[in-house]
């Protein structure tokens, strides 16, 4: 017994932590400078980029569902998840051999419906393994926003001195040593046998109406934080920047999280998660439209530190809502649900939009969209917490 819980501590402390900082890593490593790649290397013009930037939200929409609806039926989220990362890794490093427009969209669809299953697998797994032994998601998710930071500002100098493939390399490399790290990962006990998941469970689920707003709200807080590492790139190229200049704006952005991610539990205790989902509603709304006049690099690079209370708060708040109000035997269905929310449909619909807009009006009517889809699900999330209210009054 006594070995056991001391194993269960060992994965809390390190195997987690390493494996989101691996994970993340990979992803800081690709996604910030894929739009700069696809501009400078590839040569595509802004609405071919906008398409392509596109298909990982449209894909992802589609394919977490299916993948959230497989690990609650096989009660297997560890095999899944090993599954993904390896095939992740191999799409990845395929992509740095594309050549045509043609072949950059396969990679894509193929990347992107591999990849959307393991950030939500593995918050589900890490969230089971704090319901069920203790400790703070927050505190573990902030090393994936530390493993993105390291990420952004290594990979954007080696980007620059060496060659502008390395982003694919580097993302190759990391997802396969998360592959191996992922053997010791507790299995999650789930509730119910395999197979147990039934449609009757989903509409239940899609039935309940204050999880069915808050997937509203995901959309609109969360698709243009999503389509902003699109295009947060391309704004600092615009103004002068340089491939380590974006790295480094990332790198701030990204390691302003972490503090706010420890703490995220107790601010919840203290002031609940609607308040704290409007907060960082509101600030990205502010930082949105902050980008829209062609601001000084340096304002650029100070307000991306605000990203910490924004982003930082807004993803553990979140998930964790999404759980407060699934059913159990629906948890990896619902998180999944969430993702296709927020990281799919949102998304995609914040970048497509955004690349007609950059190509149309440049790159201030980006930000002057995101800043109002923020506001809109501002009053989303008023209407989910007065609904809440009501519930609690009701009862």
């Amino acid at each position: 017994m006594e070995a056991a819980l001391k194993r269960e501590a060992s994965v809390r402390k390190t195997v987690f932590p390493l494996f989101y900082f691996l994970i993340f890593f990979a992803f800081g490593s690709l996604f910030p400078l894929l739009s700069v790649y696809l501009q400078e290397e590839a040569r595509l013009p802004g609405a071919a980029i906008g398409w392509i930037m596109s298909i990982t939200p449209i894909v992802t929409m589609a394919a977490q569902p299916l993948w959230g609806m497989a690990t609650d039926y096989t009660r297997k989220p560890v095999g899944l998840l090993t599954m993904a990362l390896v095939l992740t890794a191999l799409f990845g490093f395929l992509y740095s051999l594309a050549g045509s427009y043609r072949m950059f969209v396969v990679l894509t669809v193929l990347l992107s419906a591999v990849q959307s299953a393991i950030v939500p697998l593995s918050d589900s797994i890490a969230l089971h393994q704090v319901r069920d032994h203790g400790g703070n998601y927050g505190a573990i998710r902030l090393w994936g926003s530390l493993g993105f930071a390291a990420a952004v500002l290594v990979v954007g100098w080696l980007s620059d001195h060496l060659a502008f493939a390395v982003i694919f390399y580097v993302f190759s490399f990391m997802l396969l040593s998360a592959a191996a790290l992922a053997s010791r990962l507790p299995r999650s006990r789930a509730a119910g046998p395999a197979g147990g998941l039934t449609w009757s469970d989903i509409r239940g689920l899609l039935s309940v109406r204050p999880f069915c707003l808050l997937l509203v709200a995901s959309f609109l807080l969360f698709g243009p934080i999503y389509a902003n590492n699109s295009y947060f790139g391309l704004l600092i190229h615009e103004l002068g920047g340089t491939l380590t200049g974006i790295g480094f704006a990332f790198w701030l952005a990204a390691g302003s999280e972490a503090p706010f991610m420890k703490t995220a539990d107790r601010l919840i205790c203290r002031f609940g998660m609607t308040r704290l989902l409007v907060l960082a509603a509101l600030v990205s709304a502010a930082r949105w439209w902050s980008y829209v006049a062609d601001p000084p690099l340096w304002f650029v690079y100070m307000t991306a530190i605000v990203q910490g209370c924004s982003v930082g708060l807004a993803i553990p708040t979140a998930l964790q809502y999404v759980r407060r109000l699934a059913p159990e035997r629906v948890q990896a269905t619902a998180v999944a649900l969430y993702s296709a929310a927020s990281s799919g449909l949102g998304a995609w619909f914040c970048t497509l939009v955004g690349g007609y807009l950059f190509e149309r009006w440049q790159i201030g009517a980006v930000y002057v969209f995101f800043g109002a889809c923020a506001i809109v699900g501002v009053f989303v999330l008023i209407w989910l917490g007065k609904l809440e209210k009501n519930d609690q009054i009701g009862r």
